[in-house]
């Protein structure tokens, strides 16, 4: 199955240091309030997560989802969560670090959009 979200070794490596620090953690890709439109990183007892909010998969073991609305718009990329220098949200755990979360796309491919294409639908609906 082809995922839905992956992240680069240095995202990984983020994600190793805010876990060691903070235990469980989970992101979720904002819709462009308040911290623009980046993968924040939380506390599982910080945001809570909703009907209308999708589990894309998991980085690093750690969930990763992202409001329906905004899914249905991102729906044909894979989202890569990526790291780079600079302050990154208000909310998001890494703000102190020195490191951002940042979340790249890329399109499927024809192939790769017909493994996921019911399991995208089964989500939406």
């Amino acid at each position: 199955m082809v995922e839905r979200v992956t992240a680069t070794p240095a995202a990984l490596e983020l994600i190793q240091q805010l876990q060691a620090e903070h235990g469980s953690i989970m992101f979720h890709q904002s819709g462009g309030c308040c911290d623009n439109s980046a993968a924040n990183c939380y506390l599982p007892t910080d945001l809570t997560i909703g009907p209308y909010d999708i589990k894309l998969g998991e980085v690093g073991g750690v969930p990763f989802y992202i409001g329906k609305l905004q899914y249905d718009y991102w729906k044909h990329t894979q989202l890569i969560l990526d790291v780079i220098d600079g302050h990154g949200g208000t909310f998001s755990l890494e703000g102190a670090t020195g490191k951002a979360f940042h979340t790249r796309s890329r399109l499927f491919t024809d192939a790769e959009w017909a493994q996921i294409a019911d399991q995208v639908a089964h989500d939406l609906a």
